[in-house]
């Protein structure tokens, strides 16, 4: 508990010269109390006193939070997120232990990529989110919107989407229009008059619902539709605490606290160099109460200075809300 607490206040200072040995104190931390990531680490023959380099750490396959509670440490979760889904069998369960630290980090993340949320008008477009519940987007969005203190913030619809970037685009704030894949390609936009303030971020999820495009087609149509030189993307999972932000150009950063690594697709225990693509797997130390190492079943790919792509996801991998596109 006490490690805990500090580790928390700890994560808004962590920078790249001591991203490591953090890691490895959480590391520690949770091969010790976190009875699920240890009991696997067993299966894998990996002794956590012998783990002295961050490439050691064994990352725990996403699906077991479809199967299990993954905590680290005997706690009452205030909040629980469930990725999107049909059934509630099939969908992923990230217990939260302490609402108000994943949206202190939230706020934070957001802020170092974009500037003062009282700057922004906020429009989110996510019906299917809204529809479900428990969704960690709908709770990032909740408390991103509420920064703002503007009552223009909100949802929208695909049928009132045109009025109310209207009405935004005519205050002096910078408008983010934030929306789920299907329903950007949904809208209907009949006004292609520029906007010098907007931002279009997609936050993944055609789940299906349209022909595959790559995300190049997808945002050269989005970028016709709203008349915008680029399209932004968002990249999260209900399994992580911590976003990526990716400024139109289809190459996410990470908020400090959060890297990503690339595994080898036949051998898990094997990272590639820059520049050749792989699994993803993601430390984010921001995950204390639950596995601060995921190995998602995303495909991609990292830059020589640290930022990433997302090409796809493994064949016969269930569907998520998160970047299903190809690039």
């Amino acid at each position: 508990m006490q490690f805990s607490n500090s580790f928390e206040k700890l994560i808004p200072n962590i920078t790249d010269k001591n991203f490591k040995s953090c890691a490895l104190d959480l590391f520690n931390y949770q091969a010790q109390n976190n009875t699920i990531y240890r009991q696997y680490m067993d299966r894998l023959g990996v002794i956590p006193n012998e783990v002295n380099n961050i490439k050691q750490i064994p990352f725990l396959p996403i699906q077991f939070f479809k199967t299990y509670e993954i905590k680290t440490g005997p706690w009452t979760e205030q909040n629980e997120f469930l990725s999107s889904g049909t059934t509630d069998s099939g969908r992923s369960r990230h217990m939260v232990k302490d609402i108000s630290f994943y949206q202190h980090l939230v706020g934070r993340s957001f802020e170092s990529f974009y500037g003062k949320l009282k700057d922004f008008i906020i429009l989110a477009l996510l019906p299917s989110y809204l529809e479900q519940g428990n969704s960690s987007l709908i709770s990032m969005v909740d408390y991103l919107i509420g920064c703002t203190k503007n009552s223009n913030s909100g949802y929208v619809t695909v049928n009132n989407l045109e009025k109310k970037m209207q009405q935004a685009c005519q205050k002096n704030k910078y408008v983010l229009l934030m929306g789920v894949t299907y329903a950007l390609m949904d809208a209907v936009f009949r006004d292609n008059s520029k906007c010098d303030n907007l931002i279009v971020m997609e936050t993944g999820g055609m789940k299906g619902r349209k022909k595959e495009l790559t995300r190049k087609e997808l945002h050269n149509i989005l970028q016709k539709k709203f008349n915008q030189e680029s399209i932004h993307s968002e990249y999260g999972m209900t399994e992580l605490l911590s976003q990526a932000y990716a400024k139109g150009n289809g190459f996410f950063k990470c908020s400090a606290w959060m890297k990503i690594f690339i595994r080898d697709i036949n051998d898990p225990f094997d990272y590639l160099k820059p520049g050749h693509t792989g699994g993803i797997n993601v430390i984010d130390l921001a995950n204390i109460h639950s596995c601060a190492f995921i190995e998602t079943k995303d495909i991609g790919r990292i830059t020589k200075e640290g930022s990433f792509e997302v090409l796809g996801r493994f064949d016969n991998s269930d569907l998520r809300g998160c970047n299903l596109l190809m690039a």
